[in-house]
């Protein structure tokens, strides 16, 4: 690391440590002490503890599962080295919660993803690095520099260490068609997606499924599966349109409410997710792959005021 750039430090909350001790690794650092707790009312607790100043820090809390609570954690993480006079604040984020909530569908709602970009920037964030945003353009919510790393390259390696026999890839509503298609253009592989319609948050009905899918190994591709009933609905319309077998992959692995029981009891064979999100209770069939060394590789990249977007070229 170059004197010019000045030191780099790591650091996490209470999130997902697993990811922050693996991206250390892969840089051959240690990671930062810092004391992440709670007062006796509940009130979240955080002080960094080494010295900071001059220091280029990195924070590393995806905002999963509880939402709040960890999203207040790297709120105070991004505070604490910014009055520590940190040289620069970069907010690691591998996944990026209230991201559902971009736009006004009706009246009198918020837009949870513009608040939560604000706060990351009042707080202290000069930059974010994240990956696979539910939809790329909350880039433009904020008003620092944003990393939107893609998960797709990582899942289809896993893929195609698989040697299924013929393969498709299929996204589970027309949102998701670019990323099917990349992974499938990575894979050589055919590409279809599923017509449906939300008539309510976290429920989807299939209209249709397009694409030929008899006789074929189908491998569902999204950036999240969260409550399971989507990606099931889904994998059931195909199987019932003669498809040999269901697959499933994405990038971070909510399953929250009954996703556990909900997916454990569907026709899909197997489920590849990404450790974006620290998942304690996996359905059954579930593959991990670590995408440690992507982040690691982009926060070297951000530290020595390199180009991030050659990691897709």
């Amino acid at each position: 690391m170059s004197d010019r750039q000045g030191e780099l430090k790591i650091f996490t909350g209470n999130a997902n440590r697993p990811l922050a001790d693996n991206i250390v690794r892969h840089l051959g650092l240690t990671l930062g002490q810092a004391d992440v707790g709670r007062f006796s009312n509940g009130e979240i607790r955080v002080r960094l503890e080494e010295n900071v100043r001059g220091t280029d820090v990195f924070i590393v809390q995806p905002t999963s599962t509880p939402v709040n609570d960890y999203l207040m954690e790297l709120l105070l993480l991004i505070d604490a080295a910014r009055r520590a006079s940190a040289r620069r604040v970069t907010a690691v984020v591998p996944f990026y919660g209230y991201a559902r909530q971009d736009r006004k569908e009706r009246g009198r709602e918020p837009i949870s993803a513009k608040l939560v970009a604000n706060l990351m920037t009042t707080a202290g964030a000069r930059r974010v690095l994240t990956m696979d945003l539910h939809a790329p353009q909350l880039q433009g919510f904020f008003d620092i520099p944003v990393d939107n790393l893609q998960g797709a390259r990582i899942l289809s390696e896993a893929i195609d260490k698989k040697h299924l026999e013929n393969l498709m890839i299929f996204s589970p509503d027309a949102g998701g068609v670019p990323r099917a298609r990349q992974m499938a253009k990575f894979l050589r592989t055919p590409l279809g997606f599923i017509d449906k319609r939300r008539p309510e948050p976290n429920v989807s009905e299939v209209v249709n499924v397009i694409g030929k899918v008899r006789d074929k190994t189908v491998m569902i591709v999204d950036d999240m599966i969260d409550t399971g009933g989507t990606i099931t609905m889904a994998a059931r319309a195909i199987r019932e349109l003669g498809a040999r077998a269901v697959y499933a992959a994405c990038t971070h692995a909510v399953f929250s409410g009954r996703a556990q029981a909900v997916l454990s009891d569907s026709v899909i064979e197997e489920f590849i997710v990404t450790d974006t999100i620290s998942v304690q209770d996996p359905p059954r069939n579930t593959v991990t792959i670590s995408v440690a060394s992507l982040i690691a590789e982009a926060i070297m990249r951000v530290h020595e005021d390199l180009s991030v977007s050659k990691l897709f070229e």
